[in-house]
């Protein structure tokens, strides 16, 4: 599939009310998924939806967390092929370390730490698909 049709996916996707868009060609499998905006406003709750909703009580931070994976591909625990792992098991890691990268048709995004801690569980071995949230690291 070329690039061209790949960015009309895209477009068509994000334009329209496609939550998600899965498309085959030559061997070649592309999955479009739309996700809600955190910035545009929710639709209003019904009293009975409103009430279902329990008061969230802020933390500075807690005891115990997984990190998710942010998309669906290959995830990687190094920068490159033959490197050491980004964290292991019982790692001190600081807020914005880099924890591990997912790979998805060419790019790689990396995964920061939303806090600091020590690593509990990794999730995933190296060159394993996740999918959109799905755990990959437990930080405590």
């Amino acid at each position: 599939m070329d690039l061209q049709k790949i960015k009309t996916l895209l477009d068509f996707v994000g334009r329209s009310r496609v939550s998600e868009l899965t498309v085959s060609e030559a061997g070649t499998t592309v999955i479009v998924r739309n996700l809600p905006s955190p910035f545009l406003p929710t639709p209003p709750m019904t009293p009975r939806e409103n009430a279902q909703i329990a008061p969230a009580v802020p933390k500075e931070q807690p005891d115990s967390s997984h990190v998710h994976a942010p998309l669906s591909g290959v995830v990687h625990q190094a920068n490159s092929p033959g490197a050491a792992p980004l964290v292991a098991m019982g790692d001190v890691i600081e807020a914005g370390q880099a924890l591990c990268i997912v790979e998805a048709m060419k790019v790689f995004t990396t995964v920061p730490a939303p806090f600091g801690g020590v690593v509990k569980r990794i999730f995933f071995d190296d060159g394993q698909e996740v999918s959109l949230g799905d755990p990959l690291v437990e930080i405590g």
